[in-house]
Order: structure tokens, then sequence, then C-alpha cells
């Protein structure tokens, strides 16, 4: 893909004007321009998140799977990102013409792209259990209601009613799927457990058993060794 052109020494910097002022920045958004510089924009949110994501991963697990899993992040986080980037656009840009706005899938990509200056962020928060994931897309909701006003000139009590309903939901369902993750780990962790004392009792039976066994050859050896004696006397 051509980036001949794309300044990426200025990424850091709209990245910080999507966060500090999301009002000014959607309103001076180009709304065209091409789909190449919002898409490396996205990318190298992806690779900061990835690279979080390796550095999180390696002080929490072994070096070894930790380094291999934080390996893994920062290639696949890009990857899904880009791609998701071209979906939830398509998925934005259905909602916001329903919603009135008269402008372009490009338009509706450049503002899903540059909403993933939150990523690094949402990566961060997702340490904190239960309340991180919430407050995440409580921000992503919150830039995307800007976006919606500024760019899109949707009123704002109809941008927060519809986004706030898709977050609400959003939330909901990502702090049941967090329940029930969290609630079979703790059930593999317990079985694991049971396994590993059940594993412990049988290596004591068969250590005991083995000690009982030497015991009764010791004894059956004793027993030999008398008869001979007795028979050596005869």
């Amino acid at each position: 893909m051509e980036t001949k052109g794309i300044d990426f020494a200025a990424i850091p910097q709209k990245a910080i004007n999507v966060l500090r002022s999301p009002s000014i920045f959607y309103r001076e958004m180009p709304k065209a321009g091409g789909f190449v510089e919002p898409l490396v924009f996205m990318v190298v949110m992806g690779v900061i998140g990835g690279l979080l994501q390796f550095i999180f991963n390696i002080i929490g697990l072994h070096a070894a799977e930790g380094f291999a899993m934080g390996a893994a992040s920062v290639i696949m986080l890009p990857i899904a990102i880009a791609i998701g980037g071209f979906i939830g656009a398509a998925i934005l840009f259905v909602i916001w013409k329903f919603m009135g706005s008269q402008e372009s899938y490009e338009t509706a990509y450049r503002c899903g792209a540059y909403a993933s200056a939150l990523v690094p962020i949402t990566i961060l928060l997702g340490l904190i259990p239960y309340i991180g994931q919430p407050i995440g897309i409580v921000l992503m909701t919150f830039v995307i209601v800007i976006a919606s006003v500024e760019t899109h000139k949707i009123p704002s009590r109809k941008a927060w009613l519809v986004f706030g309903i898709i977050g609400a939901v959003l939330i909901i369902s990502g702090l049941s799927a967090e329940f029930a993750a969290r609630r079979m780990a703790k059930e593999a962790n317990n079985y694991q457990k049971q396994v590993e004392e059940a594993s412990e009792a049988m290596k004591e039976q068969t250590e005991e058993m083995q000690k009982q066994a030497e015991k009764a050859q010791e004894a059956a050896e004793e027993m030999q060794r008398q008869m001979e004696e007795m028979q050596n006397k005869k």
C-alpha cells in the first residue's frame, strides 16, 4: 500500500488532539482524502496497544509464555484493528445514515479510525477487573458522539440517545462475558488444584505400596535365609 506523503511524526500529536480536544479535532477533520492515512493511524495505535500487551504478558506470566503471547499481540492486534476498522466503519455508516447523516462511507471510516487513539488507553483499562472495560466503552461512546455532532451534524441529544443505548448494551454484554470468563477460570483453577492434590495422593500411596512391597520382599528373603540355615543345621 502506498504510504508516500504520510507524516508519521504527526501521528502522536494527532492522537493527543483526539484525546484532548475531540470536538475541535472532529470539527476540523478532513472528511475526504483517502483511506491510507487513517488506516496507517489505526495500525500505529494497534502496534502501541500490542506492545503494551507484550509488556503486561511478560510481567504477568512466565517469561517464555509471556514472550510468546506478547509477540503474538504485537502482530495480531494491528491486523485485527485494521480489518475491524472497515467493518466498524460500515456499521457506523449505516447507523449515522439512519440518524440523518449526509456524509460518505469514507467520512465514517475516518471518524472511526481516529477514534482508535483510545486503543492504548483501553488496553491499560483492561487491567482493571470489571470496571476497566466499561470505562473504556464510555470513553469510546463519548468520542463517537462527538464525531456524530461535529462531523455528521447530528443533534447531540439524538447522538447520546442512540450511542448511549449501544454503549449500555456493550457494557452489559462485556460484563457478563467477563464474569463468565472469570468464573470459568476459577473453576478451572479449582479443578487443576484437585487434580494436583489427587496426583500427589496417588504418588504418596504408590510410594507407600512400594515401601510395603520392599518390606515384604525383605521379610521373604529373611524367611528364606532362616530356612536355609535350618536345613544346613540338619
